[in-house]
């Protein structure tokens, strides 16, 4: 079984943005032509990278920011490198407007939630902690008492070393179930709070055997001196994080859905006791982005509850997406640029987009070949870069991975234009199924 797991965790997806790192820009803020995995869109990004300096100064806290224009002009793309920019620390939280109706929980809630998860709150304190390398982790694993077909860590045997000391302690299941939900295997170097049981994984060992050239986790030196020792423990959790923990009141509240409502009792509690902390300079407030999508899609209800919302102190900095023109404001008759209305529309930062050029489709087809491994034949190229002008740039990347596997069946390494004309065949693009739905429009099923 642990061999099949193993082959699994090799599987590698290429996601939409995974080639992104960031903004493309230099020291004077001014976007290179072809950078950190961006093309073209140069005064959208030269934008968004003076939002991420008014963000990293702390002078974006409760303001908000559209980025409009036409589908596939890299809206999305240009939030992901907005992360990107911002670092590790700082909350970025994507969704899709549609994210917000759910039959589990209110609209407004669902609103404020996404907005307490893209607030962080950097917590420093002096602890007692265990810091080393895992060079052993053995799982003593005992039937689930409420699925006897389960099983789950009763307790486990951790072994730690550092440069100058090694130390084997037996911790409990609560521990252990850490250990497993945050993937703590032996090649990790970790951090321990000996009070509270919190884990941190701080990275790699340069020495482990397992290593990934994808990926988030870093390769770091292994600690010198004792394991246990007195340091200042720094993390970063949200304020959604501090409302659920607070709501937990008893071990079944552990098997609840973590998407439940929240009272405001609660939420004030946590406002206070982070209010406190900031006070006695034991944390800090780190407001995040939330990312918004498809944001046509709000009813005037959440426009106004976000409206409002914004005003607070704890509020993160939102980025809307839309590409929608003039539309109706769901809820209302009334009609307003991009979906939104204009109280709204008027204290936001609007960033636009513009369709690609042909030079700027040919790149970026490029670079996502490359990033999928994908090799490309010039013509092949030239295709390609010929359907994503006439028809559309996301269909032209789509295209990559069909026209790769009929490269493969020919035994080729390369894919050349009979394979993204046969591809081009099978697959067809908005504008051709718009002529297949015409064409055989009597025999479709009516709605």
């Amino acid at each position: 079984m642990a061999i099949e797991i193993r082959e699994i965790a090799k599987f590698e997806r290429i996601g939409a943005h995974s080639h992104i790192r960031g903004l493309g820009l230099d020291e004077k803020l001014k976007a290179l032509d072809v950078a950190d995995g961006l093309v073209g869109q140069k005064k959208a990004r030269e934008a968004a990278g003076v939002i991420v300096k008014l963000i990293k100064s702390g002078k974006m806290a409760g303001r908000g920011i559209l980025i409009a224009g036409p589908p596939g002009t890299g809206k999305t793309a240009i939030a992901v490198a907005i992360s990107k920019e911002l670092g590790r620390d700082i909350p970025f939280v994507q969704v899709s407007a549609s994210e917000f109706y759910s039959t589990e929980i209110k609209k407004t809630e669902a609103l404020i939630q996404a907005m307490r998860r893209a607030i962080g709150v950097r917590i420093r304190e002096r602890r007692i902690v265990l810091e080393g390398e895992v060079v052993g982790l053995d799982y003593n694993m005992v039937p689930n008492p409420y699925n006897p077909t389960q099983k789950i860590p009763e307790s486990a045997t951790l072994s730690l070393a550092t440069k100058d000391e090694r130390r084997t302690f037996t911790v409990s299941g609560r521990l252990a179930l850490q250990f497993m939900y945050q993937g703590i295997e032996v090649g990790d170097v970790i951090m321990i709070d000996k009070e509270t049981g919190r884990i941190v994984r701080i990275g790699k060992s340069e020495k482990a055997k397992k290593k990934f050239d994808l990926g988030d986790v870093e390769t770091v030196e292994i600690p010198s001196g004792r394991i246990e020792k007195e340091r200042e423990f720094t993390y970063v959790v949200t304020l959604h994080d501090l409302d659920e923990a607070n709501a937990r009141r008893s071990v079944f509240s552990l098997f609840e859905p973590v998407s439940r409502e929240i009272d405001n009792e609660i939420r004030e509690a946590v406002d206070e006791q982070v209010k406190r902390w900031v006070e006695e300079g034991r944390a800090e407030l780190v407001p995040g982005v939330l990312f918004i999508d498809e944001t046509h899609l709000m009813d005037i209800e959440l426009f106004a509850f976000m409206n409002r919302a914004m005003e607070s102190e704890m509020a993160p900095i939102i980025i809307l997406a839309s590409n929608r023109g003039f539309a109706k404001i769901r809820g209302t008759d009334i009609v307003a640029p991009h979906g939104i209305p204009l109280d709204l529309l008027d204290r936001l930062l609007i960033i636009t987009t513009e369709p690609y050029t042909r030079d700027e489709i040919r790149k970026i087809i490029e670079i996502r070949a490359e990033e999928s491994k994908i090799e490309l034949s010039d013509d092949a190229l030239e295709l390609l870069t010929d359907l994503g002008e006439r028809n559309s740039l996301r269909y032209a990347v789509q295209l990559l991975a069909p026209a790769h596997e009929f490269a493969k069946l020919k035994n080729s390494g390369k894919v050349e234009v009979d394979d993204v004309k046969r591809a081009s065949e099978l697959f067809v693009d908005v504008g051709q199924s718009s002529d297949y739905l015409k064409r055989w429009e009597e025999k479709m099923v009516a709605q």
